[in-house]
């Protein structure tokens, strides 16, 4: 047994992976990366593939970066880690004072998780807690939340609650509180016939809940622009902007989940940024390390920040952390991340490199099992389909062998469902992004040639 085999049987004892069905992944032999460099990764028996999913959408300036290296390291000349629980450090305070700066200026406090799933329950939480601050008898029915059909915000329980997709959640529903979920504004996967009916149509139903049941809802959760882990769904111009204006109108939170379209994803900084739009909480988590390590920020409005503030601890206290909230290491990476976008004018590449992407992906069109292909920035989605008349997924077990196909070519990308994903290392060359989806191209191919 050579030591990659030896590996594979360990990993089948001792490994519960996520998202993963154990019975199929263990009759398999998975790849076991072992190292990384710039946009490619490679196994332990050498082979190298580029990343096509940045490693689940986090990755920015690539692999074993030089000066993300470095931050690390200077860090730990310091300090490894201490609590922020009655105490604070130097690399929490720079960076809470960055992400404030950098983010709609709305958002003026930065509260730290370590995952996206975290900020969102904090920020639900908060959300709830704000009401009950300010006034609980007037505001006591307030304990509700509007979210899109097919919306992902995590995986913890309150996160589950807000989500909106049966093949995750349904399991949990003895367990999640209820929410109110509005129709996804994604013209390909509704029964409009033209987008402006489409989104006036939505924005009508939104204004009519709220209008009818604003005293119960405490916030309005959505991922700004682009619904990720559902399958890539973009939403059509002005609605962000226009949900922000009647949340102001009913007096309810607007909570942005950035986790995934935020740092850069979208060719903006902020997903928000686009339709300049000021939530009243946003979270953040994914990229903002580089893609190195675990870090998750809820920041929200001072208005927001002063209804927990009172003279005696117990009185309006927000009662939420972790253990390694505002840790020193992943705080110091996040700056360092941050003077890399400004330093290399990443913005301007992702915004060159997407055009890239989305000129290579429109050409896949014609194919007879491509339904669509949507996205913003460097996050695309090509859906498959057996027809494009009816628009039937084509089943999964042919999905995965063109992902599967892929690998052998040496492209690492992961689908949703019937969804091939595109959002690929932000600093990845425009030449790389052609190999990326020249790959993907031969394996659809290959495959469905054989169908």
């Amino acid at each position: 047994m050579n030591y990659t085999q030896e590996l594979h049987a360990k990993d089948a004892q001792y490994v519960w992976h996520p998202f993963t069905q154990m019975g199929v992944y263990t009759k398999d032999e998975p790849i076991i990366i072992e190292r990384g460099q710039g946009s490619y990764l490679y196994d332990t028996n050498g082979n190298k593939y580029l990343d096509g999913y940045a490693s689940l959408w986090v990755n920015v300036h690539g692999h074993n970066n030089k000066k993300l290296n470095k931050a690390i390291k200077k860090q730990l000349n310091h300090i490894a880690h201490s609590t922020l629980l009655g105490s604070s450090n130097i690399p929490s305070i720079e960076l809470a004072e960055k992400l404030v700066m950098m983010t709609p200026e709305r958002l003026q406090k930065v509260f730290y998780s370590d995952t996206g799933s975290a900020s969102v329950e904090i920020a639900i939480k908060m959300a709830y807690q704000y009401w009950k601050n300010i006034d609980r008898q007037q505001y006591a029915n307030k304990n509700k939340f509007l979210t899109l059909h097919n919306g992902y915000h995590g995986d913890t329980i309150g996160s589950v609650s807000v989500g909106g997709i049966d093949s995750f959640h349904k399991i949990f529903k003895d367990l999640i509180f209820e929410n109110i979920q509005i129709e996804t504004p994604c013209l390909y996967k509704s029964h409009y016939t033209h987008e402006q009916e489409m989104l006036d149509s939505i924005l009508s139903n939104i204004e009519s809940i709220l209008a009818e049941r604003n005293d119960e809802i405490a916030g309005f959760i959505l991922e700004p622009l682009i619904q990720g882990a559902t399958g890539l769904f973009v939403h059509p111009q002005g609605f962000l902007k226009s949900v922000e204006l009647l949340c102001r109108k009913y007096n309810v939170l607007l909570i942005c989940d950035e986790v995934a379209v935020g740092f850069g994803r979208t060719g903006e900084m902020f997903a928000c940024h686009h339709e300049d739009v000021q939530p009243d909480i946003m979270c953040l988590g994914k990229a903002i390390t580089g893609g190195y390590l675990p870090l998750a920020a809820t920041l929200t409005s001072q208005k927001i920040y002063d209804a927990f503030l009172s003279d005696c601890h117990g009185v309006n206290t927000f009662f939420h952390g972790h253990t390694y909230t505002g840790n020193q290491l992943v705080c110091s990476i996040a700056l360092e991340n941050i003077k890399l976008f400004e330093k290399d004018n990443l913005i301007s590449h992702i915004q060159t490199t997407s055009q890239t992407l989305k000129h290579r992906l429109n050409k896949l069109k014609s194919h007879k099992n491509v339904g669509d292909v949507r996205g913003r920035g460097l996050m695309f989605g090509v859906e498959l389909v057996k027809d494009k008349q009816s628009k039937e997924p084509l089943d999964i077990s042919t999905v995965e062998i063109i992902v599967y196909t892929c690998k052998d070519h040496g492209l690492m990308i992961r689908n949703l469902e019937n969804v091939i994903t595109f959002v690929p290392i932000l600093s990845m060359s425009k030449k790389e992004i052609k190999t990326m989806v020249k790959i993907f191209e031969k394996a659809l191919h290959q495959t469905l040639s054989k169908k």
